[in-house]
């Protein structure tokens, strides 16, 4: 009897102990399914915040480029010139056929894209214009090179200019002018230098298109010859004019004549008394800007 007590008790500890796995499986699938459920959770906020920082992503490249294309609307609506990859479109500015070259102290015309229409140089350091600068330009239609130092212009410089309707000189060193291109219909040359004998008598005859005409504050002794039918102003104040003539502006051999396009003449600061040549205004509509007593 007292063998069998230990034994059925050893029984019954191994029959507990064999039950025992059920419970540790319920328990094993639990802390499975709870780690699941974290895990799960896990991934799902990672997601949701890539799914956020994608969002952000998205919003950030979304404004950045309509800022974008707000700043560029008005460089997409001008056409960009060609050879651009030049020096001179980095130094300068080109847009649509126009080279601006303003006040950035070249002292020499920089070379040009072939299609430049309209070129801008003012208030550098250019002493000299050669044939060279616009050999290959020949849709120029306007110059401007004031407030320069140019103080020579070689011969032909710009006889291949034949669009060229604007030119400007003014504020240079010139001691004489230019051959100019025939279709011109402004120039100016106002603030140099120059002398009468600067100018040659056919200078200004076969510039049928010429209307504007500026030479204030140079050292002419005289109004320059054969001033074209298509003058409308013409400027000579601040010279050194002494004498004119009657056929000045009109025609001493027709009495009849008028030059009905000219429209305003200044004369006024030349040591003339405008009052002593009234013969030289007979054909003029108004009379010119200047001393008269």
């Amino acid at each position: 009897m007292k063998i069998l007590q230990p034994t059925f008790f050893l029984f019954v500890f191994v029959s507990l102990v064999k039950s025992a796995p059920p419970i540790q499986q319920e328990s094993l699938k639990f802390y499975d399914y709870d780690t699941d459920v974290i895990l799960g959770s896990l991934i799902q906020q990672d997601y949701e915040m890539k799914i956020k920082d994608k969002r952000k992503d998205e919003t950030n490249i979304s404004s950045n480029t309509t800022l974008r294309l707000q700043g560029d609307d008005s460089e997409r609506n001008v056409p960009p010139t060609k050879d651009t990859n030049l020096p001179t479109c980095l130094l300068c500015v080109c847009l649509s056929g126009s080279v601006y070259c303003e006040e950035i102290d070249i002292e020499a015309v920089p070379p040009l894209p072939k299609e430049t229409a309209y070129l801008y140089a003012r208030f550098n350091k250019i002493k000299r214009i050669a044939v060279s600068d616009f050999a290959d330009i020949t849709t120029l239609r306007r110059i401007d090179f004031s407030g320069n130092q140019i103080e020579e212009i070689e011969d032909g410089a710009f006889s291949k200019l034949l669009l060229l309707e604007e030119l400007s000189l003014a504020e240079n060193r010139l001691v004489k002018l230019p051959v100019l291109p025939p279709k011109l219909t402004t120039f100016n040359a106002n603030q140099n230098r120059i002398k009468s004998r600067g100018i040659k008598a056919n200078a200004f005859k076969k510039l049928t298109n010429l209307a504007y005409l500026y030479l204030g504050h140079n050292a002419l002794e005289s109004v320059p010859l054969n001033l074209p039918e298509s003058l409308r102003i013409l400027h000579l104040q601040y010279n050194n004019i002494t004498t004119i003539t009657d056929d000045t502006f009109c025609k001493s051999n027709n009495t009849r004549y008028i030059r009905t396009s000219m429209d305003e003449i200044r004369m006024e600061g030349n040591p003339i008394l405008l009052a002593k040549h009234v013969n030289a205004f007979s054909c003029l509509r108004t009379l010119p800007v200047g001393t008269y007593y």
